[in-house]
């Protein structure tokens, strides 16, 4: 017996009859013939982690703009947390940990540089040119499957593809969001959650470092019921997640728990996200964005000619959304501003 297929026998055995099993995936868009060594999901896995685009998500936004401290986070490391905490998660509740921490690896590889400010402007500009806008979870699909390996894509398997399609909740309601399973799998399920757990904590965790929020303003709510610090409020969230999700088809908070975190999402929309100081870059971004685009336009033979698609609207926003945010900035200061000459 293969060592593939000896773990695969494992799963049955182990994982939850609501676990996902690798052994009933249902494949890749191109058949590929089965490694000797790993499952199906462990070599999504591994696929996502060797990608450029995933090496890139180091230089991309989290909340705070390039951020000159060193421990601010970053794209990669919310990647990094958001699956700690889905791999905690799932194995907690005996679901396919290796599927959950693909899809939480792959989540966010389709984000703007910039963060949300970037993605923002790119669904403007998508919808001025008749175009439905622009979601990270569609373009982070479109990098697997269309973008990476110069435009052959990572070939995933159809429960990776479908969970990073699925993990954005938008900004709703977390108690209207959270009553509704939207994941095909509940691997893909932990990794919405964990998603939510990990943004809210080290953007409040962030915004503390910074100064932007001050603790004594944090809601009553919060404190008393998730806890006082970072750790106790991610300990409280996850375990009352486990507990109340154990041997059943969705996941679920009690509500007070749940009410809890909403008044922390609420409580950082109006204090950080849409915090003057935080934004004071949007209308720079903006500009940057819009010069960046229209410059390709105008100049399509200036792009990469690896990039593959047709059309030249999608072109530019899949070149755009791919930069890091000091490329996006190098890049715009090598096309928009003057060099001075030097005389010798």
């Amino acid at each position: 017996m293969l060592i593939r297929e000896r773990l695969e026998e494992q799963e049955k055995i182990l994982f939850s009859p609501y676990a996902t099993l690798s052994s009933k995936s249902k494949g890749r868009i191109v058949f590929e013939e089965e490694c000797p060594l790993r499952t199906c999901f462990q070599r999504d896995r591994d696929r996502i982690i060797h990608s450029k685009a995933f090496r890139r998500l180091k230089h991309k936004t989290q909340v705070f703009l390039a951020p000159e401290g060193d421990h601010y986070r970053t794209r990669l490391t919310h990647t990094l947390e958001v699956s700690q905490i889905a791999r905690t998660i799932s194995r907690a509740l005996s679901l396919n940990e290796d599927l959950t921490e693909a899809i939480a690896l792959g989540h966010d590889l389709g984000h703007t540089p910039f963060g949300h400010m970037g993605e923002d402007v790119l669904d403007e500009i998508l919808k001025s040119y008749g175009y439905s806008g622009f979601s990270h979870a569609e373009q982070s699909l479109r990098v697997v499957d269309k973008i990476e390996k110069g435009g052959k894509g990572l070939n995933l398997t159809y429960e990776v593809r479908l969970g990073i399609l699925q993990h954005s909740k938008g900004q709703k309601d977390l108690r209207i969001c959270f009553s509704n399973k939207v994941c095909e799998t509940l691997e893909g399920e932990v990794v919405k959650f964990s998603d939510v757990i990990a943004y809210l904590n080290h953007d409040l965790d962030d915004a503390l470092r910074a100064g932007v929020i001050d603790e004594k303003y944090i809601p009553e709510k919060v404190i008393s019921i998730l806890g006082k610090t970072h750790r106790e409020r991610i300990d409280t969230m996850v375990k009352n997640l486990v507990f109340n999700s154990l041997n059943k088809d969705h996941l679920e908070f009690e509500y007070d728990i749940l009410d809890a975190i909403e008044e922390l999402r609420n409580f950082l929309y109006e204090t950080l996200y849409i915090n003057p100081h935080v934004k004071s870059e949007n209308e720079r971004v903006k500009l940057l964005l819009y010069g960046l685009f229209d410059y390709f336009m105008k100049n399509p033979k200036k792009l990469p000619q690896n990039l593959p698609e047709d059309d030249l609207v999608i072109k530019i926003k899949d070149f755009l959304a791919g930069m890091t945010d000091r490329y996006a900035i190098e890049l715009y200061e090598s096309i928009f501003i003057p060099k001075p000459w030097r005389f010798f």
